[in-house]
């Protein structure tokens, strides 16, 4: 299956770049469990798509994973939020929300919904040939 490819607006490559330097506690500590293909699937840090950036994405699946820190419940935010989620998941990008505090209070929690959602997404090999030796 051809992966799709989103395009991203290239200007957002030094930000993502300066991010991926200034990463939250949060977002250090589910990246320490989900890079080098821990979760069978490989993610990568602060990715541009579109005219956004993500914390982690996975490309097999469009799967974005974002860490909410504490400004992303200031006035305002929310909306912008929503309207960034909407664009995303037009482009056919999946997205899942944590807060910072769920990845440092229960990242064992975090990490099995992360799989349950890459479990339901990943497409499974031809069933067919299940128990045919």
């Amino acid at each position: 299956m051809m992966r799709k490819i989103i395009p991203y607006n290239p200007d957002l490559v030094p930000l993502a770049k300066k991010l991926r330097n200034n990463m939250t506690l949060g977002e250090i500590a589910l990246w320490r469990e989900i890079n080098n293909k821990k979760l069978g699937v490989r993610f990568s840090r602060q990715i541009p798509i579109d005219n956004f950036i993500v914390d982690f994405y996975c490309k097999d699946l469009q799967l974005a994973i974002e860490v909410d820190g504490s400004i992303h419940f200031n006035e305002g935010k929310q909306e912008k939020d929503i309207i960034r989620q909407s664009r995303l998941e037009s482009l056919g990008v999946y997205i899942i929300r944590f807060s910072d505090l769920d990845v440092k209070n229960d990242l064992r929690w975090v990490l099995e919904e992360i799989k349950k959602i890459i479990w339901n997404i990943k497409p499974t090999p031809n069933s067919s040939k299940e128990g045919k030796n």
